[in-house]
């Protein structure tokens, strides 16, 4: 029995090592290497705000910067259009503890995706009545268009309102 099952392993094993085994001839390029060389990796990319990378911000030139939009560059300076962006909203309100009687802090956590480069009238004007020190604005998976068939990701952006 275990004479059998071991000419079995050693015969799958035989079967299946030429199909596992890499073969490159000399001058040819192996495919992962040819998809990289011919397309063309982007730079450097980063995100702004208005001028604003991310950053500790007063709340007044937050509620200037809730019309702009958001803003994608590479090492060169070259912009990109921002197709698309999760906006998230984490607001801090202080709370009474039952438990402990102590004052505490409740993070409370809204947000929604963005199909354009800047938030809705609707998002900036709640924002501009709502905003409070110590709360934080997310951009988060912001995709631009790098060529006219290409889509990137852009670095995400965290404003802290003081």
């Amino acid at each position: 029995m275990q004479k059998k099952l071991l000419l079995s392993c050693c015969f799958a094993i035989a079967a299946i090592t030429p199909a596992l085994a890499q073969t490159n001839k000399k001058g040819a390029t192996p495919p992962a290497q040819a998809a990289v060389a011919s397309n063309k990796r982007p730079m450097k990319l980063r995100s702004s705000w208005g001028i604003y990378l991310s950053d500790t911000l007063p709340k007044s030139e937050v509620v200037k910067l809730l019309d702009s939009a958001l803003i994608v560059r590479d090492e060169k300076n070259i912009k990109y259009a921002v197709i698309s962006f999760a906006f998230t909203y984490e607001r801090h309100e202080p709370y009474l503890n039952d438990t402990t009687g102590q004052v505490a802090v409740y993070k409370d956590y809204t947000g929604d995706n963005f199909k354009s480069a800047s938030l809705t009238p609707l998002w900036s004007k709640g924002l501009k009545e709502n905003l409070q020190t110590g709360d934080v604005l997310y951009f988060d998976e912001i995709i631009i268009r790098y060529t006219p068939d290409k889509l990137y990701k852009a670095p995400a952006l965290q404003i802290n309102v003081k």
